[in-house]
């Protein structure tokens, strides 16, 4: 059994024990069980909710947990989602999938409706279930388990039977094992109740699914990608008809013919400035045709805005009785298969007429059984008429008639992300549902050697299930295999819980490895749901590996807490990764990925890659000397913006949040190390500072000095004084400074205007303590700059009121701008220091004054260096890093943000969702079925593209490797030319000469061993290759380690082209 969540209020066993006595309570008749400790209306707590002014509910976010998720959804869609209540019928594998996600996302509501009882065959498809509940009622066995993941949703039960007038109490359901005729009769209700309930109903099917939507005749989608608004920066607008706007190319336009946009701060052509949308057409990167005759609008002259509109689309569904005769476009996942899902239209049929005739599904093996489902399937077609398929493929209706019974975990995981987004779209608006129907398959996934019907027969385990769709075969070895997962974040946990329940590792010759170095935070709570509160700070992969275990008590598993990295091949070295079938990468940044890949590079093994974005996810299959290697195609960097333009020309949000948390970072964190640094050992630290002798050093002396003289700190009022004059000085004085050395009609060296597009004009803000965000960012200010120096923080701090008056007794000196101060306005600078010859002159002329602050500090004084930290909200962090951001923002003009929003973006937040993870885990296992089974081809693999919010799935085969020549020979990058022996140099020289290569250079790591052009290298001619690398190298072969790795340039020994070879490996004992 998974920890179990903690109730509110909690905080004893007494008050455990009620509460676990009140999420036991009936509330309605004699099948309907609650989970939450009693009704709406007693619980207010429970469901995140609060009362306003009127009596109405209003949902309060929990930003720490839900960070994430509302970098994705953004308010308004989290609340529509907190006042949702949604039926999910079917709890075998998928319908726990799509529970889970919805809980962990927090709907108001879950209702879970299942008539049958726990099987043991239910066990490969629900993490939910353990063998303690066979027998019992599927939703009751895994109504507590869910309720621990979200103790702010309501999770019930229904046992029974399903009314019809039951669906009104809900804002969406969803069916993933119901009959056509009861869901046809179930759709129609929905589809004409007001307001219409959205109707989902998904199956899965071995290795088929399906997934079929009806959100009523009209609904509206409020945002149909979920991504940001577009927006440009105006350089030109023509008078003309129609018109032609001009973006400056500081950043290429994204909009697309037909997108509507409207202009502001657009000077001259004023009449743009009216708020009235405006199509566009002609699209390109730094241009668009803007549908407008402006011929008699004023001239432009400067500036402007021009943003994007996303606008509402109303989609009118077909109830699933007539979309079943016409069911319009198919959502294609694989162009490969393009014919495939209107023949699985049929074939969902044609089962379903099999399970009414006949009462059961047919048995896997069973060729009378899949006959009579093809005659089904071929009936159904004739009926068709015009409609009808020329051909249907009687070899993929046997395969789906044979593991019809099963519902496979990873098809589960994968269906689960889809329908529990759909639910989500159907809740809130956000995001293109799905138009209607989805059909997808895997039968790549099928070992490719024929499966006999013997293979098929259940053996009485909980991997039954599995067995009827694979073969027993296939289940031993996924039994046997030793599987390195490298991380266990959102997407560790999703494949822990996968292969727990495929039986991986599971039995005493197979071992799963789980590694991260990792602790467990708040935010990870609405993701990574193997993890509860009380696990914070503990070890990501050790809670995890003991969840996974009680998941599947067979599991054989080891959690480390190591890095993978070159610092640890003593503990990842060469016999672990010898000893690996497969590597599941479960990481979140680009640098590990990229070592993993050298790694499998290296040792051959394959790496089964993926990542998520948002509601995007993608999957990368690296299977040795088969598809490319993960590091052979790169994402282009992102482009940063220039140093001057952060700290003195900001033109969007993003540079003034990345401008303060580089303040931040200064004030709070590196001076207080610096002057630590200093204050450990003042002698030291000055003979560095004068060898350095650059810009650098003097700038951190000066910084030093101002810190522990002008800018010292002893009492809060001292602190309240800095924060104030911080303010002047940022808001106030630079700006002064900045606009007196440009002003207004400065121009260029060219002549041209100094202020155009991106730049623009800033104003000073002149400060007011009875400005809210004014006194904000004072107090935010004083409070970080108290804990710096170790101050105590008075009771009146965080008054404003009494905060104002404190403020208000600051002296601010007046400002006079001086001539000839220097700002950087080179985009290609890197440094705001400006060296000078006279730089070690100063150094020398600062550190009296350095020695001389010391002496005026008490004995054993040292700071207390502030490290960022994002998601506590009770720090002032991002109270201070948002206060700077805004107020710089409102010196040029620019919108300003929330704390949320400047969180997401100082703090680099990946905006991170369970759906698309969990979408993402479900399409790796699938491949892990191929990669485990072995003998597959390039064809077989798929690579995946997809987007939940539009919704959209591109699969693809792997791209294979690069292959080079030379004469009869060929490589690529997965091959390592193997030399045995303990040769010398000369031998190893004669054996490129026998592959006609003139090997001229040799090196290992850095260290150059020989090169043909330096005469004293000739010396080395019969020295042992592994000693030069000890000694020239200065590398420590392991005594675990057979072989050194050498770089060889080699030349074709007859036309002197250079020729790229392989790593070569000289296996000398």
């Amino acid at each position: 059994m998974l920890p179990r969540k903690r109730v509110p209020g909690a905080e004893n066993e007494e008050n455990q024990a009620a509460a676990d006595e009140a999420q036991l309570k009936k509330t309605r008749g004699g099948d309907l069980i609650s989970s939450s400790a009693a009704m709406e209306e007693e619980n207010s707590w429970a469901n995140g909710m609060e009362t306003d002014a009127v009596g109405s509910k209003q949902a309060e976010i929990d930003e720490d947990l839900h960070s994430r998720q509302l970098a994705v959804y953004g308010r308004e869609t989290m609340r529509r989602l907190f006042a949702s209540n949604v039926l999910v019928s079917g709890l075998q594998g998928l319908g726990a999938e799509i529970a889970k996600n919805l809980v962990l996302a927090g709907v108001k509501s879950i209702t879970l409706h299942d008539e049958g009882n726990v099987e043991l065959w239910d066990l490969s498809g629900n993490f939910f279930f353990s063998e303690e509940d066979v027998g019992k009622n599927r939703a009751l066995a895994c109504v507590m388990k869910l309720q621990e993941l979200n103790s702010a949703v309501t999770v019930s039960t229904l046992s029974g039977t399903l009314s019809i007038e039951q669906l009104s109490n809900f804002q969406a359901v969803v069916f993933t094992d119901l009959s056509l005729e009861k869901a046809i009769e179930y759709d129609d209700y929905c589809h004409n109740h007001q307001p219409p309930i959205c109707f989902i109903k998904s199956e899965i099917r071995g290795l088929f699914g399906s997934v079929f939507c009806d959100f009523g005749p009209e609904f509206t989608v409020f945002d149909v990608d979920g991504e940001d608004p577009h927006t440009g920066i105006i350089a030109s607008i023509s008078n003309d008809n129609p018109a032609i706007v001009s973006c400056v190319d500081d950043e290429r336009l994204e909009f697309q013919d037909g997108n509507l946009v409207v202009f502001s701060e657009v000077e001259g052509m004023i009449e743009l400035n009216d708020g009235k949308p405006r199509k566009i057409k002609n699209a390109r990167p730094y241009s668009f045709t803007l549908e407008e005759d402006t011929t008699q609008f004023g001239v432009y002259k400067k500036g402007g805005i021009v943003k994007q509109v996303k606008e509402p689309k109303v989609l009118r569904f077909k109830p699933l009785r007539d979309a079943l005769k016409n069911p319009g476009d198919f959502l294609l996942s694989d162009f490969s298969k393009f014919d495939r899902p209107p023949l699985l239209h049929l074939a969902f049929q044609a089962l379903d007429k099999f399970r009414h005739d006949k009462g059961r599904f047919p048995i896997a093996g069973s060729e009378e059984d899949a006959q009579q489902l093809i005659d089904f399937a071929v009936n159904i077609n004739e009926s068709l008429g015009d409609g009808k398929l020329e051909d249907i493929d009687e070899k993929i209706l046997q395969h789906f008639a044979y593991g019809s019974r099963a519902v496979l975990n990873p098809m589960a995981a994968m269906f689960g992300g889809i329908v529990g987004q759909e639910v989500v779209k159907a809740c809130s608006g956000k995001f293109h549902p799905l138009f209607q129907f989805f059909y997808f398959d895997s039968l790549e996934s099928l070992p490719v050697e024929p499966l006999e019907s013997g293979d098929l027969r259940p053996l009485n385990c909980r991997y039954d299930a599995q067995i009827s769709v694979f073969g027993s075969k296939l289940q031993k070895k996924l039994e046997k295999a030793r599987v390195f997962i490298v991380g266990s974040g959102a997407l560790g946990c999703e494949f822990l819980k996968n292969l727990a329940l495929m039986g991986v590792s599971c039995c005493p010759r197979g071992k799963l490895t789980v590694t991260d170095d990792d602790v467990i935070e708040k935010s990870n709570l609405s993701r990574q749901f193997l993890f509860r509160d009380w696990n914070i700070g503990q070890a990501k992969s050790t809670v995890a590996a003991a969840a996974a275990m009680s998941i599947n008590p067979s599991l054989h598993i080891e959690a480390l807490q190591n890095r993978a990295s070159p610092d640890t091949e003593d503990v990842f070295d060469d016999a672990f990764w010898e000893s690996l079938d497969a590597v599941i990468n479960a990481l979140d940044n680009v640098t590990a990925r990229m070592y993993i890949d050298g790694r499998c590079l290296y040792f051959q093994k394959p790496l089964l890659e993926s990542g998520t974005l948002g509601a995007k996810c993608n999957t990368q299959m690296v299977i040795p000397h088969l598809t490319e290697n993960y590091g052979a195609s790169r994402d282009p960097p992102e482009k940063q913006a220039p140093m001057c333009t952060v700290h003195s020309f900001p033109h969007n949000i993003d540079h003034c949040l990345t401008w303060a948390r580089s303040e931040f970072e200064g004030l709070l964190e590196k001076t207080p190390n610096e002057v630590n640094t200093f204050l450990s050992d003042p002698s030291a630290y000055v003979s560095s500072m004068r060898n350095a002798g650059d810009a650098q050093a003097r700038d951190l002396i000066e910084h030093v000095i101002e810190c522990l003289d002008r800018d010292r700190c002893e009492t809060f009022q001292d602190c309240v004084r800095w924060a104030r004059l911080r303010f002047e000085d940022y808001f106030s004085n630079r700006v002064k400074q900045l606009t007196f050395t440009f002003p207004e009609d400065a121009a260029t060296s060219t002549g041209a205007p100094f202020w155009s597009a991106p730049k623009r004009f800033p104003q000073p803000l002149q400060f007011s303590s009875s400005d809210p965000s004014h006194l904000q960012f004072v107090m935010a200010a004083s409070l970080l700059r108290a804990e710096a120096f170790g101050i105590p923080v008075p009771e009146w701090a965080k008054n404003p009121k009494k905060l104002a008056d404190a403020v208000d007794k600051v002296l601010v000196p007046d400002f006079q701008p001086r001539a000839g101060v220097k700002i950087v306005t080179d985009e290609n600078a890197t440094s705001l220091s400006v060296a000078s010859i006279d730089d070690a002159a100063v150094i020398n002329d600062l550190i009296p004054k350095l020695e001389e602050c010391a002496k005026r500090l008490p004995p054993g004084f040292r700071m207390n260096p502030i490290q960022f930290e994002k998601d506590d909200d009770t720090n002032y962090h991002m109270d201070f890093i948002a206060g700077l951001a805004n107020m710089r923002a409102r010196n040029y003009g620019i919108p300003e943000v929330d704390k949320l929003k400047a969180k997401f973006i100082a703090g680099r937040i990946i905006p991170a969702i369970a759906t698309s993870t969990a979408m993402a885990t479900g399409l790796v296992c699938l491949e892990l079925y191929k990669v485990l089974g072995g003998g597959h081809k390039l064809e077989d693999y798929r690579n995946t593209f997809a987007t939940l919010a539009l919704p959209l799935f591109s699969m693809a085969e792997p791209v294979p490797p690069k292959v080079m020549k030379h004469r009869d020979m060929s490589w690529t990058v997965w091959d390592r030319w193997i030399v045995e022996g303990d040769l010398t140099l000369r031998e190893l020289l004669r054996w490129f000469k026998d592959k006609a290569l003139c090997a001229y250079s040799i090196s290992c790591g850095t260290s150059l061993l020989y090169n043909s052009m330096f005469p004293k290298h000739k010396d080395r001619m019969d020295r042992k290759v592994v000693d030069l690398v000890k000694e020239v190298a200065k590398v420590e072969v392991p005594s675990y380690r057979r072989h050194v790795d050498v770089v060889v340039a080699c030349e074709d020994e007859e036309d002197g082209s250079d020729v790229d070879i392989p790593l070569i490996s000289i296996y000398f004992r």
